[in-house]
């Protein structure tokens, strides 16, 4: 690919183009397993697992997947919050062939009932105490195998024993790999080019739309964000590196970050849901975290405790990256006068969550998500049309192609042809790209509000409540209105402790605001509705408006 003018502001080290090697995912288990063995690959619950032990038994399940009948192309879900067995899991599906589904342990009985006929799983790894939203499936779901584990296997309990019933098909984890103490490698053939996982939308737009994957897509990701990280990986021996894995490893991003990991010779810490107290304790107590990818709910959270300055977040923490969901800048000024080198980037399921990557050490704009990374290009096209180029600084929607980019929707060739045009992605993001190259992420095209006519961008007033030393988080809505079509609603959770009223925020709002994008309405909240990866979410609170309004299943 040419070289492009924002390629200008890389950091020294970083490429402008990737040579990507011809592998599999898992075949990168192999690069750990070879130079530092005896390395923790994951610690979880106060014990390490290392990467020898990662790699051996991802065969040995892999073997047993091949005793169960599973072959290459059938689909095997993960059932599973952060801990050892889903890294054994995903490794061992992808050792034979098998495309990975990650469920989330909190759906309910309907959201995995549509994700198991969607995809036509029929193997699944679960834990004894979330079994019974398998088992409540019954033969709906067509599925044939079903693996179970206790949450305490790899911890310091070693709990063995399983709390569930096991019925016909369902066999203990630890039995399987006891059953395949000597593993050979598999004898299927898995090639680059075959899907690896489905990788779903997280159903947050209607019906669920599953991204799949090739090893290629992910294994691009992982390349391309690798050089990234070399200017603060150079200075720490592989030893030493740990990343604090707290985002959802069924999550695109948390997927992204643990292949990385592997790559990079990094220990995880596998820490299975984001309770703030817990995660204050743990920075306390761990010596250093190189890495810490994150959402900004979690560190919205964090840095409003009240222990946070006993973490010395500046010290022990090496980098932050938030992504997933668009970084308030007041939150990421916070971060940078506590000491924390924190850093922006942005990406979709659609992309193996890597597209637009911040500069470490050069270069950088607050409020920005950064440059396209290397071998991706970018087009910025008239919202109305999606064709048109705009100019630098003007709004428009964001379209990408590179190596990262997604095969297709699974079985939905209608909505793949949506958004997949001779190779380009159109994201939904608008976004403004300045004269240097950096983007900004105004909104997403669905969320924007049309107010009297003018075009309203939410976010721009999200940043705006943020700044208000009495607002913790804040979401805004359009919501319908007789006169203006739309006007704008603000939800807002309140820093603790503190009074607050709709009339100053929103004479905070006139001070920093044209008088149409100021908020007509104000509610206040303990909390707003988040999806698993720790994303705010619109559309559950827009509904709620039409539900209000009796307008259910129309747009305002």
């Amino acid at each position: 690919m040419e070289e492009k003018f924002w390629q200008r502001y890389y950091d020294y080290n970083m490429p402008t183009t990737i040579r990507y090697p011809h592998i599999t995912i898992p075949e990168l288990l192999q690069i750990p397993a070879n130079v530092l063995p005896d390395k923790a690959a994951a610690i979880y619950e106060g014990a390490e697992f290392s990467f020898f032990d990662l790699r051996m038994q991802s065969l040995q399940m892999a073997n047993a997947l091949e005793g169960l009948g599973v072959k290459k192309g059938d689909r095997v879900g993960i059932h599973l919050p952060n801990c050892p067995q889903y890294l054994i899991a995903y490794y061992a599906s992808l050792m034979v062939g098998a495309i990975v589904i990650g469920l989330n342990p909190a759906y309910t009985h309907d959201e995995l009932l549509t994700m198991v006929k969607t995809t036509g799983l029929t193997t699944v790894f679960t834990l004894d105490d979330t079994a019974d939203r398998i088992r409540a499936m019954g033969h709906e779901g067509g599925i044939k195998n079903v693996i179970v584990t206790n949450r305490h296997l790899y911890s310091k309990k070693r709990e063995m024993k399983i709390s569930c019933d096991l019925g016909a098909g369902w066999i203990k984890f630890s039995d399987l790999l006891a059953q395949n103490i000597e593993p050979k490698r598999p004898r299927v053939q898995v090639e680059t080019t075959d899907p690896a996982i489905i990788q779903f939308t997280g159903g947050t737009t209607g019906v669920p739309k599953g991204a799949v994957l090739s090893h290629a897509n992910m294994i691009a990701a992982v390349m391309q964000t690798s050089p990234r990280m070399y200017p603060i990986l150079q200075f720490i021996p592989p030893e030493r590196r740990k990343s604090l894995i707290i985002l959802p490893l069924y999550h695109v991003y948390g997927n992204l970050v643990a292949n990385w990991s592997l790559f990079n010779c990094v220990s995880q810490i596998l820490v299975p849901r984001f309770q703030v107290d817990e995660v204050i304790e743990l920075l306390i107590e761990v010596d250093e975290i190189t890495y810490f990818p994150a959402v900004p709910t979690m560190l919205t959270a964090l840095v409003n405790h009240p222990r946070i300055k006993e973490v010395n977040l500046g010290r022990k923490v090496h980098v932050i990256n938030t992504g997933a969901a668009p970084c308030p800048v007041e939150l990421i000024e916070r971060l940078r006068d506590m000491g924390v080198f924190v850093t922006e980037a942005w990406g979709m399921s659609e992309t193996a969550s890597l597209g637009i990557v911040n500069p470490i050490l050069g270069k950088k704009k607050p409020g920005s998500i950064g440059l396209p990374a290397p071998d991706n290009d970018i087009r910025i096209v008239d919202i109305s049309d999606g064709k048109t180029e705009v100019p630098r600084g003007q709004p428009g929607e964001l379209l990408i192609k590179g190596p990262s980019v997604m095969m297709g929707y699974w079985n939905n060739p209608e909505e793949t042809a949506e958004v997949l045009k001779d190779g380009w992605l159109h994201t939904g993001d608008i976004v403004v790209q300045d004269e240097d190259g950096f983007l900004f992420i105004v909104d997403r095209k669905k969320d924007m509000i049309i107010a009297g006519g003018f075009n309203v961008y939410p976010r721009e007033i999200d940043e705006v409540l943020y700044r208000h030393p009495k607002v913790k988080e804040a979401v805004t809505v359009g919501i319908p209105d007789p006169y203006r079509g739309e006007t704008v609603k603000a939800f807002i959770v309140p820093q603790e402790g503190v009074e607050i009223t709709a009339e100053e925020i929103i004479a905070f709002c006139k001070e920093h605001l044209a008088p149409y994008k100021v908020p007509r309405e104000i509610e206040f909240r303990n909390s707003l509705p988040q999806s698993a990866a720790g994303k705010i979410l619109r559309k559950v609170l827009r509904e709620e408006e039409m539900e209000k309004r009796g307008m259910v299943g129309k747009n305002p």
